[in-house]
């Protein structure tokens, strides 16, 4: 490994679902000498590809889990993550581009721009992450790379510049031309590892020469040498690079490449433009919090002599026990030191670190600042931050989407109910977006994920590895209920049992609140209810929030104003004034006009423009409204607002529909009201259920 921390590289390469990333990072390893032999996804050997290592992943032909690697090309040393393209799996991306510097944006050459690559995009730009965009596949019909700059520049809002145009496409797609090299280069032998480097065919050196003034002109705004330079006819490619690179790491410029990873072409470039255009760990600025000084930031240096602090995004229940995958941002963590876990205040010593390689594993001595690896024997959640002594920082945590839909599962006999509370605590701590909970009226386990995929995979998963097998209820989805208009109450809670009683008066109103979920203001004058008793009035209003009175699920965007009271001297006390907010709140409830929300997902179908009359059907079918839609040359997409209660079973009737040539995603959008004859059949439902028992 380089020992300079400006030779690492921190990378992602993320897209929408199918467009040809794990084949992209079997190529890179490949061709970097990490592996000696190349395995396809959905290969006719079974053997899958490596970075796909779960069984699950090799059966279906889809990344579920990001795996970690570490690559040596041409004096860099590379921390590749490769993340699922599903969005059930988005938590996968969110975290591993919390810890990276740079990514690779796959793209397909016929496709262009998907809904999912909008997805990621939008969480690239969360962590402000450059970026590289590599055009895969131009070598199927319909590719067409110059489609694909202009959605990079209209549905994304990048400034792309092409460092390479494709020799040839679809079946005719022979190699590339390097524009800033002004050369062409071909990929020979049997994996396209013999690079071949000529001059630019003669057809196509119009084309080429045009489009190098094109890059030169957009990279000239990041470097005035290179303007000046240009102006004189002297544009070297030293000055072009350096002028990309400056342009890539504002966020300003997308340098765009092409390929296909398939047929083992443009793999090799695309490393190089990692190496020369993506940040090194010491160009990218880096914020810690001081939890000694108010939660001040504290900017981190990518120093391996600077105290060590050290974050943990990824939990993972390896062959060999728990591997924490962490990022070193400053110092360096070396086996046997003593770092101190800044949630828990606890003192860790560092056992064991390892190099990761999917889920192989290759031990170390030692990690620094900038560097990417395995943790064993520690027990910690995602998000934790361990530093050495010192200071106590912490490093911000990452987003997590609230979960859209829930499972009822039953384990088939006691043996399975031991494995199964093994393996839901141990997929529970590994992904923040998977929640177990246990209803308290059913007796029922309910787990809560991110779509049906999701909780597909945990449950296969159980049965796989914990040999627990589970009997699944019906999805439900995660409604709310909301008020609609302001209501005022005027509460006493007064109760005489011998010796000292309780007593307790609150009065106030509630109202919508569009900003927050829930929110008190304390309106009281003159101390008509004390001040000790006002966090006991939040905490029983907030319990009343937990199930509503409709449909039995949480309530949501209520504000509450306390403006009114009354208290003993003797009876009142905080369990007498959380009784007492939460009575009131149950009281006034039905007077604000409580109503049902519905989460609404953002689908998005895309396949054959012959079907694009079906696609419309099957998405009104469903309470859908279509929001978008385009068509270019032969492709449709679609885009469209669907309850989730509608979408359960869509991709059968969409296969159905469209004879397989059609696929969707969909994610979480909003949460809107459910129409009148649907609220009134949930809460039909709802009173149907056994009678239930008040707090």
């Amino acid at each position: 490994m380089s020992s300079e921390v400006h030779k690492i590289r921190n990378i992602g390469i993320s897209a929408h679902i199918d467009s040809g990333k794990t084949t992209l990072t079997e190529r890179i390893l490949f061709y970097a000498r990490k592996i000696h032999a190349i395995h396809e996804v959905k290969g006719k050997d079974g053997v899958g590809a490596t970075m796909d290592h779960m069984e699950l992943e090799r059966e279906r032909g889809i990344t579920i889990t990001s795996a970690s690697t570490t690559i040596e090309w041409k004096g860099h040393h590379i921390n590749i993550i490769d993340t699922p393209g599903h969005v059930d799996f988005t938590i996968e991306v969110e975290r591993a581009l919390r810890v990276l510097d740079g990514a690779v944006l796959v793209l397909c050459a016929v496709a262009g721009v998907q809904s999912q690559s909008i997805s990621v995009d939008r969480q690239m730009r969360r962590y402000k992450v450059p970026r590289i965009a590599f055009i895969n596949k131009c070598d199927r019909t319909g590719a067409n790379p110059d489609r694909v700059v202009r959605a990079l520049r209209d549905k994304l809002g990048h400034h792309p510049v092409l460092l390479q145009i494709p020799i040839g496409l679809e079946g005719n797609f022979e190699g590339i031309i390097d524009l800033i090299e002004m050369q062409a280069v071909y990929f020979r032998g049997p994996n396209g590892e013999q690079i071949e480097i000529t001059e630019i065919p003669e057809a196509l050196r119009a084309q080429a020469e045009e489009r190098r003034t094109e890059l030169i002109d957009t990279a000239s705004m990041f470097s005035d040498e290179l303007l000046e330079a240009a102006l004189e006819g002297q544009a070297t490619p030293e000055l072009i690079r350096e002028a990309v690179r400056r342009g890539t790491l504002t966020l300003e410029l997308t340098p765009v490449l092409v390929g296909s990873a398939y047929k083992n072409k443009g793999v090799q470039r695309l490393l190089d433009a990692v190496g020369a255009f993506l940040p090194s760990p010491a160009e990218v600025p880096i914020e810690a919090i001081d939890l000694d000084h108010d939660n001040a930031p504290v900017e981190l240096q990518a120093d391996p002599a600077a105290q060590t602090v050290v974050y943990a995004f990824k939990l993972d229940e390896g062959r060999f026990g728990q591997v924490t995958y962490i990022r070193v941002y400053q110092g360096t963590l070396s086996k046997g030191d003593s770092v101190v876990q800044t949630r828990t205040g606890r003192r860790i010593r560092i056992g064991r670190l390892v190099r990761l390689h999917a889920d192989d594993m290759e031990d170390i001595a030692s990690a620094m600042a900038g560097d990417i690896v395995g943790l064993f024997g520690v027990d910690c959640h995602t998000g934790d931050t361990f530093v050495a002594e010192g200071r106590r920082l912490a490093m911000t945590s990452m987003h997590v989407p609230d979960a859209v839909i829930s499972l009822a599962i039953t384990p088939a006999d006691n043996k399975a109910q031991v494995n199964m509370s093994k393996a839901l605590q141990r997929f529970a701590k590994e992904d923040p977006t998977f929640r177990v909970k246990l209803d308290q009226d059913s007796g029922e386990t309910i787990i809560s994920g991110m779509g049906e995929l999701h909780l597909d995979v945990y449950v296969e998963r159980m049965r796989r590895e914990y040999g627990a097998v589970v009997e699944t209820g019906q999805p439900e989805v995660a409604y709310r209920e909301a008020i609609s208009r302001r209501a005022d109450f005027d509460y006493l809670h007064r109760k005489q049992t011998g010796g000292s009683g309780q007593y307790a008066k609150v009065a106030g109103y509630i109202e919508p609140c569009e900003e927050k979920d829930y929110e008190m203001v304390d309106a009281i004058r003159g101390g008509a209810i004390p001040t000790e008793y006002i966090p006991a009035c939040d905490k029983g209003f907030r319990s009343a929030l937990a199930k509503g009175s409709l449909i039995g699920f949480p309530i949501v965007g209520v504000r509450v104003v306390l403006n009114d009271g009354n208290s003993h001297a003797v009876d009142s006390s905080d369990m007498a004034f959380q009784t007492a907010a939460r009575a009131a709140f149950r009281e006034v409830y039905r007077r604000a006009a409580p109503r049902i929300l519905e989460p609404i997902m953002k689908v998005a179908v895309e396949g054959a423009g012959e079907f694009q009359g079906a696609i419309y059907r099957t998405l009104l079918h469903r309470r859908g409204v279509v929001i978008g839609s385009t068509e270019d040359e032969g492709f449709a997409r679609i885009d469209a607002e669907v309850p989730l209660a509608e979408m359960f079973g869509y991709s059968t009737e969409l296969r159905s529909a469209t004879q397989g040539k059609a696929e969707y995603t969909m994610e979480f959008a909003r949460y809107a009201p459910v129409p009148k004859d649907v609220s009134e059949e949930l809460m039909k439902q709802y009173k149907g259920r056994p009678v239930e028992e008040e707090e």
